[in-house]
């Protein structure tokens, strides 16, 4: 689609300061760098309202003596200057830890103070640079007195929160720090006063993890979402009512998000359920209504099942009995197993006392023959009884009839143990058949008892499968109604849903007007800085985050114009803080713009803009530092744009005057 022309052409910068502003709100008028307090100054820097340059030259940009000469013009100091005006400003560091432990060492009981003027007051800032930890903010204070002394320290936080409170208003802490406690000055500070190491490469990009500068979050960290959202409050591009809004969008939808994956979770677990008991209810091979009328089906399918599943044999009684027959069986089996295990075990034992007997009868009938037949002791010849009575040679005669009465004896106990022995053999073949009988009983018995359990189990598994298909058959009723309750949530969530983001589009029409505005300042500063007349810049904040363009036959998007968009943008928040239709003061720090790539003619027209706006009314209303290595216009290289010089050699020149 072809373009239109621009009938009105390009608009000028057109600035209106706001009513009743004499000067700007918040600058700072002095910097003073003290070895030791009460000692020599360092440097005591003044500075103004409207535009201060800090210049560090290489040899050649300069009329440099002999040993300047090939002097380079980093390494002396510049970006610590910058570091020292935000420590006085409430930042907690003034460089990173080496280059502190350097100076510390080098400024053991070295101070920094600056004279801020906020309101049009002036406050006497004092802080250290070595050992002592004495960190002084006093409202109309003398800064030389203060730094001589030796007050208690009072802390940054009065000057910090007057700031927060004059300038930044507390309406802010809700818009930029809603889920967190702490002052909102250091957040807009870490905007005004971006950090070198930045390299002017993105709008949202404020500090950088090597400058090990501490800044809180959001004004630090990888997420740029809670810092666009500080630069709009700032900018008064948000209200608590759109975040409010917005709040309650992401509720909103974090609720229907969550309600959408318990609907899918429950129309799977439904379909699950269901599909299961339809092969379980034998539901299959039927022509089935949909659900929710399927329900009824599945549940009269159920309780006919419970039903039948009631009427098997339940086997209660039937079971006592047999177990009690089962018992009685086994003690009798147990009986006449014992019984044969102690005849098994007794019938060896009473062998061995039987053949011990028998052992015993032949040498009972030998003395019993001796006995009868005596042997002479003397002259061992056999002698009759007769004469044995009367024979005188032999004192002591064996008893014949005590020998008798052994063997008689030890016989009739033989025969009694071949008796038992034998009575215990036949017993030990009369058990055999009982122990049998015995056995099959107790097996049937056990068998008995084993076939009632199993009914009985059967009838329970049958009774519970029934019934656990009815309780699932009930179960899904309940998902049923409970999903039907989830889809009326859903609606009504979407509808509320739909209101809130209409909500969200009038509030974003209202900050398409803010950030037109913004625009406004912005085109004819990216025009005045380009230097041609058919540039077109703009400000726009979309889905995306903040967009700024720059329209030069074409949407660019190199290194340097990007640069060139943040310093653009950066002017025009301080023309709009200029007007009062911000929420910051207006003040900028830019720490060696000129290194960020930016073309020496686009640097040369950054000063000339800056000294246009110090025209706009008797006191500048703006203050604006800017630390350079390349050399200004010739114009801006004196008092009272130039407000420092510094050199990289000889290190007498350098900010601290020493060599780290």
């Amino acid at each position: 689609m072809q373009q239109q022309p621009d009938l009105l052409g390009p608009q000028p910068l057109a600035i209106t300061p706001a009513a009743g502003m004499e000067g700007p709100r918040l600058w700072v008028r002095r910097l003073v760098i003290w070895k030791e307090p009460g000692g020599e100054k360092v440097r005591d820097v003044t500075l103004r309202p409207g535009l201060n340059i800090v210049w560090s030259p290489d040899g050649a940009d300069d009329d440099a003596s002999a040993d300047q000469i090939n002097a380079i013009g980093h390494g002396s100091g510049k970006t610590l200057f910058c570091r020292l005006i935000r420590y006085c400003l409430g930042e907690d560091r003034f460089a990173t830890e080496p280059q502190r432990d350097r100076i510390g060492i080098a400024f053991l009981n070295g101070i920094v103070g600056a004279e801020v003027m906020l309101d049009g007051t002036c406050w006497a800032i004092v802080r250290p640079l070595g050992i002592r930890r004495r960190h002084m903010a006093v409202a109309n204070g003398n800064l030389d007195e203060i730094a001589a002394g030796d007050g208690t320290s009072t802390g940054l936080e009065s000057f910090i929160e007057a700031v927060d409170q004059s300038v930044l208003t507390t309406d802010l802490a809700r818009l930029v720090r809603p889920r967190a406690d702490g002052p909102i000055w250091p957040i807009a500070l870490a905007w005004l006063t971006r950090d070198q190491e930045c390299r002017f490469d993105d709008v949202l990009d404020w500090r950088s993890p090597t400058s090990d500068s501490d800044s809180p979050i959001p004004a630090s960290g990888q997420e740029k979402g809670p810092r666009l959202e500080a630069l709009r409050a700032f900018l008064m591009a948000i209200t608590p009512e759109e975040q409010t809004t917005r709040g309650e969008v992401t509720a909103l939808s974090e609720r229907r998000r969550i309600l959408d994956q318990e609907i899918g979770h429950r129309r799977w677990e439904i379909e699950r359920t269901q599909n299961r008991l339809v092969a379980a209810l034998d539901l299959a091979t039927q022509s089935l209504p949909k659900l929710p009328l399927l329900i009824d089906v599945m549940r009269k399918s159920a309780e006919e099942r419970l039903a039948a599943a009631s009427k098997l044999p339940a086997g209660g009684g039937e079971l006592v009995t047999a177990r009690s027959q089962h018992e009685a069986a086994r003690v009798d089996y147990a009986r006449l197993e014992g019984d044969r295990i102690r005849i098994e075990a007794s019938i060896p034992i009473e062998q061995r006392v039987l053949s011990e007997i028998q052992g015993e009868l032949p040498g009972l009938s030998y003395s019993q023959a001796e006995a009868e037949s005596p042997i002479c002791p003397i002259c061992e010849v056999p002698i009759d009884r007769a004469l044995a009575e009367e024979c005188k040679l032999s004192h002591k005669i064996p008893d014949a009839e005590a020998c008798r009465q052994r063997w008689t004896q030890r016989q009739a106990e033989f025969e009694e143990q071949g008796k038992r022995l034998e009575g215990l053999r036949q017993e030990s073949v009369r058990i055999l058949p009982q122990i049998a009988l015995a056995k099959q009983q107790l097996d049937r018995a056990a068998n008995r008892v084993t076939a009632i359990e199993k009914a009985r189990d059967t009838r329970e598994a049958t009774w519970y499968s029934a019934r656990r298909v009815q309780d699932d058959v009930e179960r899904v009723a309940e998902l049923i109604g409970a999903q039907d309750n989830a889809i009326r949530r859903q609606r009504e969530l979407g509808t509320k849903l739909e209101a809130q983001r209409e909500r969200l589009g009038a509030f974003r029409d209202k900050q398409a007007r803010i950030f037109s505005r913004m625009s406004e300042k912005f085109d004819p500063i990216v025009r005045r800085l380009v230097g041609r007349h058919d540039v077109q810049g703009r400000v726009t904040l979309s889905g995306k985050g903040l967009e700024l363009s720059v329209d030069m036959g074409g949407d660019r998007s190199t290194a340097a114009i990007e640069s060139l968009k943040i310093l653009a943008f950066d002017l025009s928040a301080l023309c709009l803080s200029i007007e009062g239709v911000t929420r910051v003061p207006a003040f900028l720090l830019h720490d060696s713009p000129r290194e960020a790539d930016l073309g020496l003619s686009i640097y040369g027209r950054l000063f000339d803009i800056a000294e246009e706006l110090e025209r706009l009314g008797g006191t500048p209303l703006f203050q604006y530092i800017v630390t350079t290595t390349t050399a200004p216009p010739m114009e801006y290289r004196e008092p009272p744009y130039l407000r420092l010089k510094v050199h990289g050699d000889p290190p007498v020149q350098r900010l601290l005057g020493i060599d780290l």
